[in-house]
């Protein structure tokens, strides 16, 4: 399966951006959905995931209360959309796919096998 991550950009601090992830896989309903990110010099961390049904989400405790994960099975997208955003969200952003379909939500990167290239988002203070 092959993710296109897409809506990464420049935003002043306290500004908004709407990421967007387009799945190829047909069965793209089936499976739980992840963002994660990487800012320079650190480690990959998780974002936000949905399951796949759409019925749950999980949030890194950062993130709480500005970001919301949603997807449209139908268009085969899981979106990220992010508000009152900080200089510190700023990173890559990458969406990924569950290995496995109709599983509980996964917070953890070792449980996400598709990976998508990447957007990149900067927050200007």
């Amino acid at each position: 399966v092959q993710l296109q991550a897409s809506g990464g950009g420049l935003v002043q601090a306290g500004g908004s951006l709407r990421l967007s992830c387009a799945a190829s896989r047909r069965t793209f309903g089936n499976y739980g959905m992840g963002w994660f990110r990487q800012a320079p010099g650190k480690e990959r961390e998780f974002v936000a995931a949905i399951s796949w049904g759409g019925f749950i989400t999980r949030y890194t405790d950062s993130v709480k209360g500005r970001f919301t994960i949603s997807r449209d099975n139908a268009q085969n997208t899981v979106y990220l959309q992010m508000n009152s955003l900080k200089p510190e969200d700023a990173a890559v952003y990458y969406c990924a796919a569950d290995w496995a379909p109709k599983r509980p939500v996964q917070t953890a990167m070792h449980e996400y096998h598709y990976w998508g290239q990447g957007t990149l988002v900067t927050v200007s203070s």
